[in-house]
């Protein structure tokens, strides 16, 4: 039976309470989440480890190749958690990164590595997928805008199909660093001075086939920013209501997760994730109210539904299409997995 197949079935089955006989589909009696051909349940207890395997603040996960999920948290006895997709813990490494923070999966002349931005060190990293270093950059002194390192404070790296990338220091004063494949600093824009709000540029991607450009994820702003690669703006995604963190795609779809829409006043606001379709509209809420525009196409305003997250901060998407949860300020809880059906 095809993936599609499954999933029609799992629909009409959920309605009637039958789930026996495949064993990838959990027991639980949770809610079907999200709207129309996306809807997930959580897979209950997925990737809880013990005390043994603590995380404090779940902050990246991307997903390998091989299928394999890799965890970013700024716990320092475990920064790095390497899982299956059943939440099999098989490897965990890292006691260096105490403000560990952004986690992009690269591949390099066949390899694939991590970068790993760090708030506390003022640093970006690139290791293996089993932790050796290969790499590292400190605080940009060559682009002029900084007087000391703890002005610096990287959220993200985001990477060219040609090798190069880009630093955005969502957490020090917003500008966006220009590496170039060698890894040579090569310039920067945005800040203050490029009319960015302290804050903004959190996470985002390179996107587009012919053109690359940067899709960037504004956090508190409730947008998502497109530039060129000089930094000239070319588009603003209005989410209202959202927070986006992070946006990943998969597919032909963009997959954007919220934080909490009243977050940082509201520290108990739990968030929810949003899905895109290949223009940037909204076609489901995971967790959230269904997305609705008005006449004029003008996307009206979201909020949590349900308390499934708390402060969802990153996502990745399998190839069966579950989705994996990374959060933040959730209370040291390991990710959420849901199973699409």
């Amino acid at each position: 039976m095809s993936f599609t197949n499954r999933r029609s079935f799992l629909k009409s089955a959920s309605a009637v309470g039958v789930v026996s006989g495949i064993p990838w589909v959990r027991a639980a009696k949770t809610a079907l989440l999200g709207q129309g051909d996306f809807q997930y349940r959580v897979v209950p207890g997925w990737g809880i480890l013990g005390e043994k395997t603590p995380v404090n603040n779940c902050h990246g996960i991307v997903t390998t190749e091989g299928g394999h999920l890799v965890l970013l948290t700024d716990e320092v006895r475990n920064n790095v958690l390497i899982y299956d997709k059943a939440g099999k813990l098989l490897n965990k490494w890292g006691t260096k990164y105490p403000g560990a923070h952004g986690l992009s999966l690269v591949k390099e002349k066949g390899k694939e590595v991590l970068y790993i931005t760090d708030l506390k060190t003022h640093s970006v990293e690139k290791t293996s997928l089993d932790g050796e270093l290969l790499q590292r950059w400190n605080w940009p002194k060559e682009s002029g805008k900084y007087e000391k390192a703890a002005q610096y404070r990287p959220s993200w790296t985001l990477h060219r199909r040609d090798g190069s990338f880009y630093v955005l220091d969502g957490y020090g004063l917003d500008y966006i660093h220009r590496y170039d494949v060698s890894g040579k600093y090569a310039g920067t824009f945005g800040g203050e001075e490029g009319g960015v709000v302290h804050w903004g540029p959190h996470g985002g991607m390179i996107d587009g086939e012919d053109t690359e450009s940067l899709l960037i994820a504004m956090s508190d702003q409730q947008y998502l920013l497109r530039l060129n690669s000089r930094g000239k703006k070319l588009e603003q995604v209005d989410l209202p209501g959202g927070n986006p963190r992070q946006i990943r795609k998969h597919g032909e779809h963009y997959y954007v997760a919220h934080l909490g829409d009243k977050w940082p006043n509201d520290r108990e606001s739990p968030g929810f994730l949003s899905i895109l379709d290949e223009k940037l509209r909204v076609i489901a809420n995971v967790a959230g109210t269904p997305p609705v525009y008005d006449d004029k196409g003008k996307l009206q305003t979201m909020a949590h539904l349900e308390k499934i997250f708390t402060h969802p901060h990153d996502l990745t998407v399998d190839a069966e299409s579950s989705i994996y949860v990374a959060q933040f300020n959730s209370g040291k809880t390991y990710p959420i997995k849901l199973e699409r059906v």
